[in-house]
């Protein structure tokens, strides 16, 4: 598998007040949704304002220290990467999340664009000309999955596996595989659709969130990458083909000269991630 890249980007407003939780093992948790409208180009080549929801949490005594300063409407700006975590019910069914773990979390200046926060229905703040960007790369598990919609829109779904190694407390080197689902609309979606599993791709887009109510009415969420560019990274020849002079590639690789993405608009939910992750 190749070097991961896993890095989030957000700059939003508390859309409620942040809660703060304790693990059993008495580790601060402080929990909030940093939410803003991020712009967008849709399949009529339009720029939207697309409202995003995202939640995250921050752990130890930076979450114990930001619990008294941040509240709703507070302007953020949060660093951090995708987390993936699976897990078993009590009843054997397996469940799984992509969420966002804060490195960094700072308090923005607020109020220099006079621009009013929006309140949603429920009462939320989002943040006007937020800031939704995330870039990954990994190795698609397994191959492109490529369809049209009932409007006529092409749009493949790729899942990726990026990978994270680190030292833990005792110099120890660590390794945890994240597990992201991509979507890709238009022509992008297009020059994706023959991709194979075992592709390493890098993929920068912003992050979404697709909600529904399972065949047991339970309500189930998952947080994926709609991408806006998508790269593919060379693979290194075999010895036996270390000497031969390679073909030239065909055009796979969605770079600056591949058309424009159509964004703005969510493939219907197919991921078995959820929220429900026990605390």
């Amino acid at each position: 598998m190749s070097r991961g890249i896993n890095s989030v980007l957000l700059i939003g407003t508390l859309a409620r007040n942040p809660e703060l939780k304790y693990t059993p093992k008495g580790i601060a948790v402080l929990e909030f949704t940093v939410a803003g409208d991020s712009r967008s180009v849709g399949s009529d080549g339009l720029e939207r304002n697309v409202p995003f929801y995202q939640r995250s949490s921050i752990y130890g005594k930076s979450a114990e220290s930001l619990a008294e300063t941040l509240k709703a409407g507070d302007a953020v700006l949060l660093e951090g990467t995708l987390e993936y975590q699976a897990w078993e019910t009590e009843d054997g069914a397996k469940r799984s999340k992509v969420g966002v773990r804060t490195s960094r979390l700072e308090s923005l200046q607020s109020g220099w664009r006079n621009a009013a926060l929006v309140t949603d229905a429920i009462g939320g703040l989002r943040l006007p000309d937020a800031v939704n960007e995330v870039t990954i790369l990994g190795n698609l598990t397994k191959d492109a999955a490529a369809r049209v919609t009932p409007n006529g829109n092409n749009v493949t779904n790729l899942s990726v596996a990026v990978n994270e190694s680190w030292r833990d407390e005792n110099n120890v080197w660590q390794n945890k595989t994240h597990f992201v689902d991509v979507t890709v609309w238009g022509d992008m979606a297009q020059l994706c659709a023959n991709l194979t599993k075992g592709e390493s791709v890098l993929v920068a887009g912003r992050l979404t969130n697709d909600s529904w109510t399972d065949l047991h009415g339970q309500k189930r969420s998952a947080t994926k990458i709609e991408a806006q560019r998508i790269e593919m990274l060379m693979r290194a020849p075999k010895p036996a083909e270390a000497q031969q002079v390679a073909p030239a590639p065909q055009q796979r690789a969605m770079g600056k000269n591949a058309p424009k993405a159509s964004r703005g608009r969510q493939a219907p939910a197919s991921s078995t991630m959820t929220e429900d992750m026990p605390f």
